[in-house]
């Protein structure tokens, strides 16, 4: 049998050979493909142009616009302005030396001894939550009024600072009252008033985040943030009215400002409630920063992106 018909095979032209083996080799002869750089090089070409087609419409879109983006944003830089970075660096320095007035300037209190410190940050602490909850209730007015987004965002941004202020009043509170007391918590006037407060106010944050965007949702939030307000005066005289735990007011009184308390205590509490406001603007002007910023991503989104 010869080499062309051996095993069955027509092996004239082929490329294949049997090897003493049993194993089969390929070898490429003249129905070799030929694929040159240039060949290869279009293919990639052609696979990057499908791939970059989405992108590429979407980063026109963006261009069209990129200057009218430029000149109608309102969010700020990088680099944050110079009166906001003066006012961070004054209210770090408020507080280094409120603390340092705190625990090393004011003595310690005779009677309660030195758990009476907490009252410093305590009683700033209240001030600085009804301080918040009266923005509130006065931007609430004004949007209710004047139907602004602006008014509505300040009202928001107080909330959410006042509801901080006012859960350190009540974390505050409990531990300077157990050992004067000798109970975490008693259901008196005053501190059931300002637990109502607290959960009027985490009522009027979950209405706004619970709810869909639109003006209702700011008007209901409006309405609860002037109703909230209302509690306050109650809490304030709830001392004067009723015979409670709480003490009286000490700073505020009708024998006079700081009357009963020594000089030293009247100005570290003073330098307390400094920083304390201090550091209320500070986080109000962030959280404005913040919520401006997110209307306008919204406006852009629906501008240039669900248009297109």
């Amino acid at each position: 049998m010869s080499e062309e018909t051996k095993g069955g095979h027509d092996l004239k032209n082929s490329s294949t050979k049997i090897t003493s083996d049993k194993t089969i080799k390929v070898e490429v002869t003249n129905a070799k493909v030929e694929v040159t750089n240039v060949t290869v090089e279009k293919g990639f070409k052609a696979i990057e142009k499908v791939v970059k087609a989405p992108w590429k419409g979407l980063k026109k879109v963006f261009k069209t616009k990129e200057k009218t983006w430029k000149s109608d944003l309102e969010t700020p830089s990088p680099k944050p302005p110079k009166s906001s970075s003066i006012l961070i660096w004054l209210t770090a320095l408020s507080f280094l030396i409120g603390m340092a007035a705190i625990f090393i300037y004011v003595p310690t209190e005779q009677m309660e001894g030195a758990v009476q410190r907490i009252m410093y940050f305590h009683i700033p602490a209240a001030w600085l939550a009804f301080f918040s909850f009266f923005i509130v209730f006065i931007c609430s007015i004004l949007f209710l009024w004047k139907k602004e987004r602006e008014w509505d965002i300040y009202a928001l941004a107080s909330a959410e600072i006042g509801v901080i202020f006012c859960s350190l009043v009540l974390i505050t509170g409990p531990i300077w009252a157990r050992p004067i007391w000798g109970a975490w918590w008693v259901w008196d006037a005053r501190l059931t008033s300002t637990l109502i407060l607290w959960l009027i106010y985490v009522s009027y944050l979950m209405l706004r985040y619970q709810t869909d965007v639109g003006s209702m949702r700011a008007r209901f939030a409006a309405v609860l943030g002037i109703v909230g307000f209302l509690d306050i005066p109650f809490i304030h005289f709830s001392v004067l009215w009723w015979r409670t735990f709480h003490p009286p007011p000490k700073m505020i009184s009708p024998e006079g400002l700081g009357a009963g308390m020594d000089p030293s205590m009247v100005i570290t509490l003073l330098l307390s409630l400094g920083a304390f406001t201090l550091l209320y603007f500070v986080l109000m002007g962030q959280r404005i920063k913040v919520e401006k910023m997110k209307d306008e991503v919204e406006r852009l989104k629906k501008e240039y992106l669900y248009t297109n």
